[in-house]
């Protein structure tokens, strides 16, 4: 499926839909110069990264403008606000977070955040995208900056997704339980791929590591910003096991684990589990061999293990051959011995 202008295909405004907004012009386009990928080495790799989170930004505030175009901005109070059926992310108070709130008390809310009316609660407002802004909004007690758009429930998700996914902090982990949300409850596949701007391997992959671990392995885990698809996967792989839940649990609940970071308890938990993958090798008892006294008075029964030899005696006369042999151990291992020194020259 194309998924280029995945938000210019949809409905009109007489139906509920969102609307697309006309591309920037050339000559606006012209203006912006092209991201260029200098320099070598640390340097090198800091600017790439710099240029990336910057182009990131971009393509996120490009989204927002599309969606808000032409709409008029109104000032909602925090408690007309709530939040979108479906999470997006696991954590809000991390330190980026606290940035963005020092940020909006030193120049304000910059960008409004979009919301719909409430589909079942009279002058309330649900958030299709700026959920973080919204809550700094609450938490400094000012009025958040809105455009009140009608949206389907498609066209929220698929709002949503693509504007959380455009930026440069939310993890594979909290867009993957983004996908398995949306699985949950009910929307295709073609509406998740929309929603996260991501190919048909991806969301599968997405939905496979959030249908094997647990829901609360992952909470206990966190975002773990720098792990990437394939490190979730080989993750989730573990959890095929039925004890592997209890496990991890036990393990992430450990005092020195809490105290890590997310990224650095995923790799800890990683080589746990690894550990106790492979299972372990049981090894087959020799059978019990037999011996019988020529008068059938006495019989033994013999079990050599590799590391231990029994012999168990039974019959009336067990007790009395049992204690001969005890009383001759000495004799019986000189003879042992001497005879093993012929066999091997010595």
């Amino acid at each position: 499926m194309a998924r280029k202008n995945v938000l210019s295909s949809l409905m009109d405004p007489s139906k509920d839909r969102l609307t697309a907004v006309n591309p920037p012009s050339p000559e606006a386009s012209s203006q912006r110069a092209p991201l260029t990928y200098k320099g070598i080495g640390a340097l090198g790799a800091v600017t790439r990264s710099i240029d990336a989170l910057a182009a990131r930004a971009d393509a996120a505030r490009e989204i927002e403008a599309r969606l808000t175009a032409g709409e008029a901005v109104i000032e909602l109070e925090p408690s007309q606000i709530e939040e979108s059926f479906i999470s997006d992310r696991l954590v809000h108070s991390d330190e980026q977070f606290q940035e963005l709130v020092e940020a909006i008390r030193v120049r304000g809310q910059d960008s409004p955040i979009l919301v719909r009316p409430h589909p079942e609660k009279e002058g309330v407002y649900q958030i299709a995208f700026g959920h973080r802004r919204a809550k700094a909004a609450q938490l400094l007690g000012i009025p958040v900056r809105a455009v009140v758009k009608k949206l389907s429930d498609r066209d929220h998700v698929i709002a949503q997704g693509q504007e959380n996914s455009a930026r440069a902090d939310l993890s594979f982990l909290e867009r993957a339980t983004f996908a398995g949300e949306l699985e949950a409850r009910g929307f295709d596949r073609e509406t998740i791929m929309a929603a996260l701007s991501a190919d048909k391997t991806t969301v599968s992959k997405m939905l496979s590591v959030v249908n094997r671990i647990p829901g609360s392995v992952m909470t206990a885990l966190g975002p773990a910003l720098s792990i990437g698809r394939d490190r979730w996967h080989e993750l989730s792989i573990r959890f095929d096991d039925d004890e592997s839940e209890e496990r991890a649990l036990l393990f992430l609940a450990r005092e020195r684990i809490q105290g890590k970071s997310p990224d650095e308890r995923f790799g800890l938990l990683s080589s746990h589990l690894a550990r106790g993958t492979a299972a372990p090798v049981e090894k087959q008892p020799a059978p019990a061999s037999e011996w019988q006294g020529p008068s059938g008075a006495i019989r033994a029964s013999i079990k050599d293990t590799g590391r231990n030899y029994t012999i168990a005696l039974k019959a009336a006369e067990a007790s009395a051959f049992g204690a001969y042999i005890t009383r001759n151990l000495d004799r019986l291992y000189e003879a042992f011995e001497t005879e093993q020194q012929s066999e091997t020259g010595d």
